[in-house]
């Protein structure tokens, strides 16, 4: 029986920990936030110093906890014991010399990043990744989208070493705190042994892989008829600077060249916000008015003071899209290079979704505040994307008439190639991270396993030889950043699941895909019950709440794209599928 001096100490150790690292994480956030909006040597080491006191009291803090006598603690105070061990994705060693070392390291690789340029064909000066994705997304010449692709996977030959040290330190920081290795850490985090949660994942993509193999076969043969043969292969991997994203990771680049014949002109979302003038703060609105529509607050007056919306012209800044929750309370901002597109749109719409997320479990103590697992932040903005359907876009006034349901092949071929072209890359990135963290993969390997991982599930390959003096990991944001990127599948899982149960609780009647819980009071008490819990409870008693189900499932997802599998595979017939 726990003792009541034994029970008292745990008590009084989760809370200072808990009011000491609220006032580290407030001044890390807030000097990460003047760094990614304002990129300077000077910004960058102040970033760095916060970064590195928050890692370091959490590291002290984790490896105390382990004195903790087990039946001291309630079953309340043992999850946040538990929380508290694996809350950053990072963890220095306990020297002092190499916590500051690594801190430093990942703040110089994003700043690597961060200042990646490249010179295209025809240009006369260097441009950025949103330039260079622009010409990934519209050209048709395959010579301009070979030079813009490979002029910023370039970007990564100054990461790669800093990459190397990075694994070893994190690697250090995560095996002091009794893990295997930081990839381990990474997948404790989903109230399961790491194996087990390896083969959920593996589970899920068996799930919804058939979908994706019928989709990579329509695109390719497609792809060959635009480009020919000596550009896109009869079977094999497609080439990657082809498929209308930097990363290949989503092709909805490709619908206007893809897209069925249908009788009537698809919406234009683009083409609508820009002959109205919209603005930046205009696109914004429009979220917010989404999610007040279901019955919760305005955003705070703050965050149309402080978040960033555009690109300054002064300076040089983190573009990325990120929502930002900077006192844990109410300091909710995001920060982006808004552009006035049908993209952004829903990019906005999925970026408010954090900041309600983050509102909503405020109340919460502060090892609960986040969501139930990674992927549910990420899923819950999406789900709302999802509601973005002709019908919403009616009722806001964007369109006159919405159009009937029965031309939507086009509608859910761009969804899939958005989201379902995603779900290996979602995979890819950390599968790849996980074995390199392990050892699995060596140092002198790290470009060719990152392409073999991507032929095997995305079936895609470089158009050109990439030896090991490259570094193509790199060029993606996630890693040098120190992010964990299987939220984002689990979320594009996810986000389905709560479409169908959301499209249930409004009694949706028509097919999956024009469901919209817009200005639905019931469907916002459902979400809202689930978002208030934060990481409160095992992430099954969260997905629970919504759904009434205690397993991720592929089934809202199956389902909302039915109608298009079911004319890939028509039109898939006789020709090669797979690679």
């Amino acid at each position: 029986m726990p003792t009541a001096t034994s029970t008292s100490q745990a008590t009084e150790f989760l809370r200072r920990t808990e009011s000491r690292l609220l006032e580290l994480s407030i001044e890390s956030q807030q000097a990460s936030w003047v760094y990614s909006t304002f990129i300077t040597s000077d910004t960058e080491a102040l970033a760095a110093k916060a970064y590195s006191r928050l890692i370091a009291a959490t590291v002290e803090l984790a490896k105390e906890s382990t004195g903790l006598p087990p039946e001291s603690l309630s079953d309340v105070d043992r999850r946040k014991v538990r929380l508290l061990r694996l809350s950053l994705p990072l963890i220095a060693p306990s020297d002092p010399a190499a916590s500051g070392e690594l801190t430093q390291t990942v703040t110089q690789m994003e700043g690597t990043y961060s200042r990646g340029r490249h010179t295209p064909i025809g240009a006369r000066e260097p441009v950025d990744l949103q330039g260079l994705s622009r010409i990934l997304a519209e050209s048709r010449d395959p010579v301009l989208l070979e030079d813009a692709w490979a002029g910023w996977h370039a970007v990564g030959r100054g990461i790669r070493k800093d990459f190397v040290r990075y694994v070893d330190l994190a690697n250090r920081g995560a095996r002091e705190l009794g893990f295997e290795d930081t990839g381990a850490m990474w997948r404790s985090k989903y109230d399961m042994p790491p194996a087990s949660f390896a083969r959920e994942v593996d589970r899920l993509w068996e799930e919804v892989r058939p979908l994706y193999v019928a989709l990579h076969a329509y695109v390719r043969r497609r792809l060959r008829e635009i480009y020919g043969a000596d550009h896109v292969p009869e079977r094999g991997p497609i080439p990657a600077h082809l498929l209308g994203n930097m990363w290949a990771q989503s092709w909805e680049a490709l619908t206007p060249r893809l897209a069925p014949p249908r009788s009537t002109p698809p919406i234009d979302l683009t083409r609508i916000l820009q002959d109205r003038h919209t603005t930046a703060e205009g696109m914004v609105r429009y979220a917010e008015a989404f999610f007040i529509s279901l019955g919760l607050p305005p955003l705070p007056e703050s965050f149309w003071t402080r978040s960033m919306l555009l690109r300054p012209k002064d300076r040089e800044v983190v573009c990325h899209a990120s929502a930002w929750d900077v006192d844990l309370v109410e300091d909710l901002r995001i920060k982006m290079c808004i552009e006035i597109t049908g993209e952004d749109f829903h990019t906005v719409h999925h970026e408010l979704g954090h900041n309600f997320y983050q509102r909503a479990y405020a109340n919460q103590p502060y090892l609960f505040r986040d969501s139930a697992h990674d992927g549910f932040h990420e899923a819950v903005g999406d789900t709302i994307s999802l509601s973005v359907t002709p019908e919403y876009l009616e009722r806001i006034g964007l369109i006159e008439r919405a159009p009937d349901a029965s031309g939507d092949l086009d509608l859910l071929l761009f969804r899939a190639l958005e989201k379902i072209a995603f779900l290996p890359f979602g995979l890819v990135v950390d599968k790849w991270r996980w074995e390199v963290f392990s050892g699995a993969i060596r140092p002198e390997e790290l470009n060719a396993s990152w392409w073999a991982l991507r032929e095997r599930y995305q079936g895609i390959a470089p158009v050109r030889a990439r030896d090991e003096t490259e570094f193509d990991a790199g060029a993606k944001y996630h890693v040098p950043a120190n992010v964990p990127y299987m939220r984002y599948f689990l979320a594009h899982i996810l986000q389905f699941q709560f479409h169908r149960a959301l499209a249930g609780v409004i009694g949706s009647v028509g097919p999956l895909h024009r469901a919209s819980i817009y200005g639905s009071k019931e469907a916002g008490r459902r979400l809202l019950a689930m978002l208030e819990m934060g990481s409160s409870r095992d992430w099954r008693d969260a997905l629970e709440s919504l759904t009434g189900e205690r397993r991720m499932e592929a089934r809202g997802l199956l389902e909302y794209f039915a109608p298009l599998k079911a004319w890939l595979d028509q039109q898939n017939q006789g020709v090669p599928v797979g690679w």
